[in-house]
């Protein structure tokens, strides 16, 4: 799909509840009730992007839905933090080859390249091992699907297309939505602000007809109920929130505690040109921009710190906590 400007949103506290209050069994019978009518796929292309995968994942979580990622290898390689994070999220990551080209225009050897570079970067950056592929643009031959196959990767397209890519509207993204029947999937992408507005809606509708998100069966292509082994949107609940430390003229200070779980992994997005000077009370590791810092305990508790020089950008960072 084509991959127009990204929007994003400024998240200061990110938190996920796994599980309503009801104990077990109350729980057991109301999915299986809220379910009924069976299962469908919500996918998102093009992603991982600084810009607003943290708002998706937030707003997934926010929703108790769980989502299948198809990941470019080229944007996973650049954004490991990311990768991580969807992971940490309770999401299902597949490949969508590594530079988002018209495979059908390359060689066997090229296509083989595209996908298993992407399979590389997934697993390098903490998502596991695909065992999903959808080729851009929807395009494939049995070419493409043999060498998807010698990776252990099933091929797979879509039912219904939201044509958010094509500039459709929130009130239009989610009407697609409503089509969708019980196995099908619908293409939606990482990067648009509507298609985050339209989550919401689409999970209610799809509640009020029975159908809940499920996962997609690398056996069949087809939306199934979640196996027992995938864990729910989160991991635990955990809660990542920013406090505004001392500010001088060309830099400020931020602080940031975790609760709610003790072996966190927390990503904190910057804003261009911000750049980071300083760390303390965590393990720190950077993407290739930059922009991106993953946070994890070192053993000095559950606060940690940063000191940002702001280069005329005085915005607080993103935050996401898995």
């Amino acid at each position: 799909m084509p991959h127009p400007v990204r929007a994003g949103a400024l998240v200061l506290s990110v938190a996920a509840s796994l599980l309503a209050v009801a104990p077990p069994a109350a729980q057991a019978t109301t999915t299986l009730a809220a379910c009924q009518n069976g299962y469908v796929g919500l996918t998102f292309d093009d992603g991982p992007n600084p810009g607003n995968t943290n708002t998706l994942l937030t707003t997934l979580r926010n929703n108790n839905v769980r989502a299948t990622l198809f990941n470019t290898g080229q944007n996973a390689a650049a954004n490991p933090g990311l990768v991580a994070a969807e992971a940490g999220a309770g999401m299902w990551i597949a490949n969508h080859s590594y530079t988002h080209p018209h495979m059908l225009t390359l060689s066997q050897a090229q296509m083989s390249s595209e996908l298993s570079r992407t399979q590389s970067a997934i697993q390098n950056a903490g998502g596991g091992t695909p065992r999903l592929f959808r080729p851009p643009y929807g395009e494939t031959n049995a070419t493409l699907q043999s060498a998807a196959s010698a990776l252990g990767l099933r091929t797979v397209t879509w039912d219904v297309d939201s044509q958010d890519w094509n500039g459709a509207s929130t009130a239009q993204i989610v009407q697609a939505a409503s089509r969708l029947t019980n196995g099908q999937l619908i293409l939606m992408h990482d990067q648009y602000a509507t298609t985050i507005a339209a989550i919401p809606q689409i999970v209610s509708g799809l509640n009020s007809r029975g159908l809940c998100a499920g996962m997609i069966s690398p056996s069949t292509g087809r939306a199934v109920a979640p196996d027992s082994t995938t864990p729910p949107p989160g991991g635990g609940s955990c809660s990542a929130t920013y406090a505004e430390g001392t500010k001088w003229s060309d830099r400020f200070n931020g602080q940031v505690t975790v609760s709610g779980a003790t072996n966190w992994t927390v990503t904190v997005t910057l804003h261009s040109p911000q750049r980071v000077l300083a760390t303390w009370n965590a393990a720190i590791t950077y993407d290739s921009t930059g922009l991106i810092m993953t946070a994890r305990p070192n053993g000095s508790g559950n606060v940690f710190g940063f000191t940002v020089q702001h280069n005329g950008n005085w915005s607080w960072p993103n935050l996401n906590c898995v």
